[in-house]
């Protein structure tokens, strides 16, 4: 992977070889490194969201609708509890990104699965 990786960004990753109940496949991810990481060419690791358009309804989910911006086809979910760091040869393509309020309740949905500030839902 040559090109710019940037947080909020979804990629198709390469989840192969997969353990027990983690993703598998060539699948959607979303980038949550932040940019400073992702630029440091001699740090081979980003740290990647499963998304999935088979829908769950999990406590960690977030529901994103398909758009131009995000290249995702069908209404989706972003899985908060499927956090791994990957290879950044494991990011296949480029296929859209996130911003504003789905990002921001992304970042809502890990503070709450990781506990790490008082949770306020996003809209």
């Amino acid at each position: 992977m040559t090109a710019k990786i940037r947080r909020g960004e979804i990629y198709l990753v390469d989840w192969n070889p997969a353990r027990g109940s983690e993703q598998a496949g060539q699948r959607p991810a979303l980038i949550l490194q932040n940019d400073i990481a992702n630029e440091v060419s001699s740090y081979p690791v980003t740290i990647i969201c499963a998304v999935s358009s088979k829908l769950k309804g999990y406590p960690s989910m977030v529901r994103v609708q398909p758009s131009e911006e995000n290249g995702l086809t069908q209404i989706s979910e972003v899985n908060t509890a499927q956090l791994m760091t990957i290879q950044k040869d494991r990011l296949l393509t480029r296929i859209g990104y996130l911003r504003g309020a789905e990002m921001k309740a992304v970042e809502d949905k890990l503070a709450y699965m990781l506990n790490l500030t008082a949770y306020t839902p996003s809209p």
